[in-house]
């Protein structure tokens, strides 16, 4: 596997009230195409803004982040914002939505504002992404009108409209129950075993444990990493779960 992001001697820093805050400093990573990585930490360790920082949702205040051979620092708002439409995709933890729309008009916008396919093309893979995530029948329902679970789903369809190379997730699970949690946890698997890489954020070992690698962030700093390998099967998630939460321990978790 070739090397997707590469992240070296990343900080992000705040200031508020010309008080400086740290919050990631000297961060060194690299994803690899179709790697799934987990990122883990007490809360307030930089978890998210690494996530935001490696997606150029947010700028860093130093070092260097390169995406498919081009670095951040040579790219302007406007070229960025493209990669985040065309090659990345996102979901969180809160599930952004437009209220005044239906589920499927939702999907479509990303696809729609693309204008990598006809509007025909994409409505049809909208459909396709909806019937392998089982939500089809709530194509016409508005946001509110669905459970947490679907809607999660929903947000992981408009997310790989436009086929992304990397997928970024925050917190994917942390509003749902452990139910609707597992159906999103195999949906990120299937996705992955078919090529996209993904880094996400979580405070459960259990949705760690379906990740190829583990990363252990503190005070804005990597201080370890454990490697999984990829997840046969989900027979296997508990153990590799027992492996993480001792790992933590370890780590003064």
């Amino acid at each position: 596997m070739g090397s997707l992001i590469e992240v070296n001697g990343l900080c992000k820093t705040y200031v508020v009230n010309k008080i400086s805050n740290n919050v990631l400093r000297n961060i060194d990573l690299h994803l690899q195409e179709g790697e799934f990585v987990t990122v883990m930490g007490p809360s307030g360790s930089g978890k998210s803004t690494l996530l935001y920082t490696v997606s150029g949702m947010d700028r860093a205040t130093a070092g260097e982040i390169v995406f498919m051979g081009k670095s951040y620092t040579q790219m302007k708002d406007k070229e960025m914002a493209k990669i985040r439409l065309v090659s990345m995709g996102f979901i969180f933890q809160q599930m952004y939505m437009m209220k005044k729309l239906c589920i499927l008009d939702n999907i479509l916008l990303p696809g729609f504002h693309a204008q990598l396919k006809d509007r025909k093309s994409v409505r049809e893979e909208a459909e396709v992404l909806m019937r392998r995530l089982g939500i089809m029948e709530i194509a016409e329902h508005k946001v509110g009108e669905v459970s947490g679970g679907q809607l999660q789903r929903a947000c992981l369809c408009r997310a790989m409209i436009n086929h992304p190379r990397v997928l970024f997730a925050d917190e994917p699970t942390g509003a749902l129950n452990s139910k609707a949690a597992g159906e999103v946890i195999r949906e990120l698997v299937g996705i992955n075993r078919e090529g996209t890489a993904i880094m996400m954020v979580t405070h459960s070992a259990r949705v760690a444990a379906a990740s190829d690698k583990v990363i252990y962030l503190i005070d804005g700093h990597i201080e370890g990493e454990m490697a999984l390998g990829k997840l046969q099967d989900e027979a296997d998630l508990t153990q590799r779960e027992r492996q993480i939460n001792r790992w933590l321990m370890e780590q003064g978790w």
